[in-house]
């Protein structure tokens, strides 16, 4: 039987894994061994980065809303249960864009949650 020889495939795998590696700090970006090890880690954070983006992203929009409130006479908490008991579903993405943006309705469903 013919000996196979898997130069392709290993140099394809090997280019494939340095190419992900580029920009990476020294030897991590130029030996096979050490790429491979990085990229899998780099893979790691990635996607441990994907969930935390959307914990970071509520948590400022959370502070947003709030610093708007405050100023209005009401904290957070009691404008998010007055906009619920109001029967009013925004959501804190668009709550946070409205108080940078639109001050004077955001003003307004300050008053709705408070009467509310």
């Amino acid at each position: 039987m013919a000996r196979v020889k898997g130069a392709m495939m290993t140099r394809k795998r090997r280019k494939k894994v340095l190419k992900l590696a580029k920009g990476f700090y020294g030897s991590k970006s130029k030996h096979f061994k050490m790429a491979k090890q990085q990229v899998m880690k780099s893979g790691n954070y990635a996607f441990a980065g994907r969930r935390q983006k959307k914990r970071d992203f509520r948590r400022l929009w959370i502070a947003r809303i709030n610093a708007a409130c405050r100023p209005q006479g009401i904290n957070y908490s009691s404008f998010m249960n007055g906009l619920k008991k109001a029967g009013i579903e925004l959501n804190r993405k668009m709550l946070s864009e409205m108080a940078i943006h639109d001050p004077k309705a955001f003003a307004e469903l300050v008053e709705v949650a408070k009467k509310a």
